[in-house]
């Protein structure tokens, strides 16, 4: 039994308090809202931890088509292109945006905003807030406009585990809090969960984030797609720590460079060098690694003194490993740093499911194809935000009807047993024999009823879709199938189907052993 938490009753519902989020509750403040956070506000989310930036086309040398160009080239034939047309013609708009919501972004001594440059932009387009802090700059504003905003109830500490249907729509949803689970009877609700770091054990992002938005959407009945495209940021720094902190790829921009233990740049060779595509960057270190060797980000020509003033938090990390970065070259790897995939989503934010909004890591609305270009990511998360407020601002709450957990959900979800398995099948290189191997581990799991249930659904939608992918395309790179297909196509399909797919697919490899 729960609790109904009927004060809320017929409140549009927004859980998770990264920026997607921030700014789908801002844009609805004019109404009652609700804002769900498993932590306190704005905290265990990746957008707080984003040294980058955002990408907008505000230089006198750049322009949307500009920008439009390189999302599309970058994503490898998979860009819905109308998507990324109306998301970056929007980016200016978003900056000034944000900054009438109190965001502070750098400007040089003209007053003028201070761009950076990124890999595979043509242009200077990277805006930043406090340097490469801009993600905790831009969260910490935004959650101070949130506790100034009277109509948004902000739920701490409590965490969503189940979306509610009846009659294939939203009807509620079930939450955990420290006095138990309670309900909340809605008919409108927006995810904006996160990604799905915490299914690898070495990631830069909060590894308590394992696709929780993408399993509740799921299991309510939600279209997925692209799952099996995971992107590895070519240089986290090599740690005991955990997650691995990131060294943003604006210090390639500022000219530093890749070499191996033997001193020898890898990437000079390669189109685009140090600054090309991620995916590109991420196979080039992970075959240098795998042939036994170590990994360096060198910046002592570049920027020598100048790095500890140009990236401090970057600098203070490095200290804290042990690194001097202005007299010592950093140790890099590759980790789990963005997921394309998500829950299908039109320009609105809306899924499949009738009363159901997905925003930003956890959606997949194509913007980003195969490989998300640089500082796109915090631009989607809050250009969705505002269409998703903005669409749900126009829609009127459906009847508070009787509802029901059909699920046992008393303990929080585990990702610890999954880990190890998606690590191990879902890297940067992949092959048929390792994928059908995590279908096979994680299909008992998916279908069980354990704390490890919803991490494995998560692992078992990208496991199906990455050996259905029979190619190398962007951040999926198959090492039996090298070539990329003509014509470019989306996978997409239901927990349903990607079960019934496991299913038929573990009984064949059976009956043939």
């Amino acid at each position: 039994m729960t609790d109904i938490l009927s004060q809320y009753d017929g409140r549009i519902v927004v859980v998770g308090s990264g920026l997607a989020g921030l700014m789908t509750a801002l844009t609805l403040a004019r109404q009652p809202v609700v804002l769900i956070t498993r932590a306190a506000l704005g905290f265990e989310t990746s957008s707080a931890w984003a040294q980058g930036g955002i990408a907008a086309a505000l230089g006198s040398d750049d322009d949307p088509q500009i920008h439009l160009a390189d999302t599309i080239a970058a994503g490898d034939g998979l860009c819905d292109d109308e998507v990324a047309r109306v998301i970056t013609a929007e980016a200016p708009a978003v900056i000034a945006t944000l900054e009438r919501l109190g965001v502070r972004f750098d400007r040089d001594a003209t007053g003028a905003l201070s761009l950076g440059l990124e890999a595979a932009h043509a242009r200077r387009r990277i805006v930043h807030a406090s340097g490469d802090a801009s993600g905790a700059s831009i969260i910490d504003a935004l959650t101070r406009a949130v506790a100034n905003t009277p109509s948004i109830a902000v739920l701490e500490r409590a965490e969503v585990r189940e979306v509610l249907v009846e009659q294939g729509a939203v009807a509620g949803l079930i939450v955990a809090r420290d006095n138990g689970l309670s309900t909340i009877r809605t008919s409108r609700v927006a995810l904006a969960t996160g990604g799905i770091g915490g299914l690898y054990d070495y990631t830069t992002n909060p590894t308590s984030n394992f696709g929780q938005g993408i399993a509740l959407a799921a299991r309510a009945g939600a279209v997925v797609a692209d799952m099996e495209f995971v992107q590895f940021h070519p240089t986290a720094l090599v740690s005991n720590s955990r997650p691995l902190a990131l060294v943003s790829e604006a210090v390639r921009g500022e000219g530093a460079i890749l070499v191996n233990d033997r001193g020898e740049r890898f990437m000079a060779g390669i189109d685009g060098g140090e600054l090309a595509p991620r995916d590109i960057v991420a196979r080039a270190i992970s075959a240098e690694i795998s042939a036994g060797r170590r990994v360096f980000l060198d910046a002592r020509q570049s920027l020598g003194p100048r790095f500890a003033t140009r990236f401090p938090t970057i600098h203070r990390l490095c200290r804290d490993a042990g690194i001097d970065p202005a007299r010592q070259a950093i140790p890099v790897c590759p980790a789990v740093h963005y997921h394309m995939g998500g829950i299908v989503t039109d320009l609105r934010g809306r899924s499949s499911v009738p009363g159901l909004w997905v925003v930003g890591e956890a959606a997949s609305t194509g913007l980003h194809g195969a490989n998300r270009l640089a500082s796109n990511s915090l631009l989607e998360a809050a250009a969705m935000g505002l269409r998703a407020g903005n669409d749900l601002a126009g829609t009127i709450a459906g009847p508070v009807v009787a509802v029901s957990t059909k699920r046992t959900l008393s303990l929080a979800a585990d990702a610890s047993i999954v880990r190890p398995l998606v690590s191990r099948h879902l890297g940067v290189l992949r092959n048929a024999a390792s994928l059908r191997a995590a279908i096979t581990d994680l299909l008992p799991l998916a279908e069980g009823d354990s704390t490890a249930a919803d991490p494995a659904c998560v692992g078992l939608l990208m496991a199906v879709s990455a050996l259905l992918r029979t190619e190398s395309r962007g951040a999926h790179a198959r090492t039996d199938f090298p070539s990329k297909h003509a014509i470019a196509r989306r996978c997409t399909m239901t927990l349903a189907e990607a079960l019934d797919f496991a299913r038929d697919h573990t009984q064949t490899l059976a009956r043939s052993a």
